[in-house]
């Protein structure tokens, strides 16, 4: 698929200045259209669902608390929503390739917030530990963000500007894979110290996949799998919490009211839902009483116990088609930098959710990670919707011409080194005819 894609990459065609002084304009002339309007459907429908599961999940409790709101869970998610929106907004209406000018300032400010995150307190910047890792960072009046989120898709928009520059050189060992393991392997070395393996394995595919679909050679891939897998293994064995999670996974219910609490309770959840569900506060368990993280890293199972069978596959039915459009996008996309932005942003939301999805369902050990747009939390929501108007920026310029123009010559071509922006505009009306 690789070779295929990138022999599909075509230079861009120069075309001769329309005032006729002889200067040479770069790139193709754009022409910008509506945005994909399936994924803002995709991405207002999970939203919803998530709004309306925190509400459910989260009233009960709050009504049980003397000094407790009813609606104050649900103001703070909508004040999120509202917030993402906002800046998903913004973004698809931003050329996505001003992106890559501020590639290198986004990324340094999410390594530093993962070294900050993970330091001892400093003056007003204050580490907040969850679930035993410390994965929150409160820095004075503002609230408490979340860096390993921000870290994802600041490493996509890097990575999509790094590997778009590499070209061929992506192929060799020197130039190309011990680099790129370097910019990848510090994103992935800081969330993991946290530790946070969820976001870790994230992150680690995204990054991969976005190497392969750049050109990268699957056999150097390959090569690492063998010392990867035996690093996880080592790093299991050594540490007594991830060894305890692994054989919980394997039999939950020997330790059922001990370490396999969550996902026995998750798995009850979702039965109880049967096809349809109990409707929407009428869950047996009311307000995740019995449903550990309810309103966030099990928030699928409440969507099972609420809705049902049929609640559960709208989930996923959602997710598979904002992956299906957004790869679409990507391969549609007029320029190598927005096809992988647009590729990486999507990876990055599906493989999330569908690692949330397989952890409530026991496919895979716990990890403690998020489901994008319908977990609370407002660093995770406003991140997500924020991707989603970056795919929406890619998806305005799509084009079904055949082939890609790999916008690697625009950067070499100015001499500086610098990113050559581009503004869509539409083609000139032909003139008239001298009477």
């Amino acid at each position: 698929m690789t070779a295929s894609l990138r022999a599909r990459l075509r230079p861009p065609v120069a075309a001769a200045s329309p005032r006729g002084s002889g200067r040479v304009v770069r790139g193709p002339v754009r022409e910008r259209h509506e945005p994909d309007y399936p994924i803002v459907v995709a991405a207002i429908g999970l939203v919803a669902m998530g709004i309306l599961m925190i509400y459910s999940s989260s009233a009960v409790r709050i009504a049980l608390d003397p000094d407790g709101d009813l609606f104050r869970a649900l103001l703070t998610e909508l004040f999120w929503a509202g917030l993402g929106f906002a800046l998903m907004v913004l973004l698809m209406r931003l050329d996505y390739r001003h992106l890559r000018a501020v590639s290198v300032p986004i990324f340094a400010v999410a390594l530093l917030l993962l070294v900050l995150v993970i330091l001892p307190p400093i003056g007003p910047i204050q580490p907040i530990e969850s679930g035993g890792a410390a994965r929150w960072l409160k820095i004075g009046p503002l609230p408490q963000l979340h860096p390993a989120e921000l870290a994802k898709i600041a490493l996509v928009i890097y990575l999509a500007h790094w590997l778009a520059r590499r070209g061929a050189r992506l192929r060799t060992v020197t130039e190309g894979l011990i680099p790129f393991l370097f910019v990848a392997g510090a994103v992935i070395g800081l969330i993991m110290l946290e530790p946070d393996l969820g976001t870790t394995g994230v992150v680690t595919i995204s990054a991969f996949l976005l190497f392969l679909l750049a050109g990268g050679r699957i056999l150097h891939v390959a090569a690492l799998v063998p010392p990867g897998f035996a690093v996880v293994v080592l790093y299991v064995n050594s540490n007594p919490y991830q060894l305890q999670r692994w054989t919980t996974f394997l039999d939950p219910w020997a330790v059922a009211l001990k370490e396999g609490f969550h996902t026995v309770q998750g798995l009850y959840a979702l039965a109880l839902g049967g096809i349809l569900g109990g409707g929407l506060g009428q869950s047996r368990a009311p307000g995740g009483l019995f449903l550990p993280n309810a309103d966030n890293d099990y928030i699928f199972a409440m969507v099972g116990q609420e809705f049902g069978l049929v609640g559960g596959l709208l989930v996923i039915g959602l997710f598979l088609l904002l992956g299906y459009r957004g790869l679409r996008v990507a391969t549609q996309a007029p320029d190598l930098f927005g096809m992988l932005l647009a590729a990486g942003v999507t990876v990055v939301l599906c493989v999330q959710a569908f690692l949330n999805i397989a952890v409530v369902v026991n496919l895979i050990p716990v990890t403690g990670i998020t489901l994008p747009f319908i977990s609370s939390g407002g660093t995770s929501l406003v991140v997500s919707l924020a991707a989603v108007g970056i795919l929406l920026s890619v998806s305005r310029e799509t084009t079904t011409r055949r082939g890609l123009q790999d916008d690697e010559d625009h950067d070499r071509g100015g001499g500086d080194g610098r990113t050559h922006l581009s503004r869509p505009r539409r083609p000139a009306l032909p003139r008239r005819a001298a009477r």
